[in-house]
């Protein structure tokens, strides 16, 4: 069957992430240049810890098979370190991005010095500070998910507040695994729109802070999800939710961002930036 580099017949193609690590490098990078791609429908296929010729060559089977199947060349997105196994990768049936060799060799030829090559060397533990801390903010993220509990609220660095499934868990726990950044989240619910106020825990931590919001009707797909038919994840529901949370979220003047069509990446980008956290966490 004859392969294609087209994608103007609406067809999915196979994107793999390769990693001699953990292959968040390569997720996060090709992520971000295919959502440059509004049309592009992709299936994810992760492949981490190609740490070995031997894996590699497996690996290089796989994605064969893919092409094949699919009738298309699949894309990878690379981080392997070792040129071995770089090699034996680009034997596949596939377009190859080696995201480092795209931006260690520039490097090496502006600095005149030579990389060190070394597998695994960005995920390395030796900064024992920067893992305790991320370690210390998950415990927190999942101590203080869903509003379980007000106490250590105070060492918070941020506080996520908006409608329940509006995405405040998955932002806490990226903030915390990727900055090292302690946040806490409370949903808010019928009762606070009732009493027009927010949660009784949330007012002395005002500048810590930031909403989050949804579409109404992405709202209602995701809660169809997890309680079909209810009033719950109904259109009408969610509509009234969402509006109450941000006139209160306007009136208590706490910023807020839609998450309906951002990233995670993105949201987690912002927050940093709206409290001034890159400067605290690097």
């Amino acid at each position: 069957m004859p392969m294609s580099d087209s994608t103007t017949d609406g067809a999915i193609r196979t994107v793999f992430f390769v990693s001699d690590g953990t292959g968040i490098t390569a997720e996060t990078l090709g992520h971000s240049v295919l959502t440059q791609f509004e049309s592009l429908r992709y299936r994810r296929v992760r492949a981490p810890f190609i740490d070995s010729v031997a894996k590699a060559r497996e690996l290089v089977g796989r994605i064969n098979e893919s092409a094949v199947l699919d009738g298309r060349r699949p894309i990878i997105f690379s981080t392997l370190v070792d040129p071995l196994a770089n090699a034996e990768l680009r034997r596949s049936r596939a377009m190859v991005l080696d995201l480092l060799d795209s931006f260690v060799v520039p490097l090496e030829q502006e600095l005149g010095l030579h990389s060190t090559h070394t597998i695994g060397r960005s995920h390395t533990m030796s900064d024992t500070g920067t893992y305790h801390r991320r370690i210390e903010a998950i415990n927190f993220a999942l101590a203080h998910d869903d509003g379980q509990s007000s106490t250590g609220l105070a060492t918070a660095d941020v506080i996520l507040v908006g409608v329940s499934r509006s995405g405040k868990t998955p932002t806490s726990l990226y903030l915390a695994m990727q900055y090292g950044v302690k946040a806490a989240n409370y949903p808010l619910i019928p009762e606070d729109f009732e009493r027009d106020e927010l949660p009784s825990a949330l007012p002395q931590h005002r500048r810590k802070l930031f909403g989050l919001s949804i579409a109404p009707e992405r709202l209602a797909e995701v809660r169809h999800e997890r309680r079909p038919n209810s009033r719950y994840a109904s259109l009408e529901n969610c509509r009234q939710e969402v509006s109450a949370a941000e006139r209160m979220m306007r009136r208590e003047g706490i910023h807020w961002l839609s998450s309906t069509t951002k990233s995670i990446e993105e949201i987690a980008a912002t927050i940093m930036n709206q409290h001034g956290l890159h400067q605290a966490r690097e």
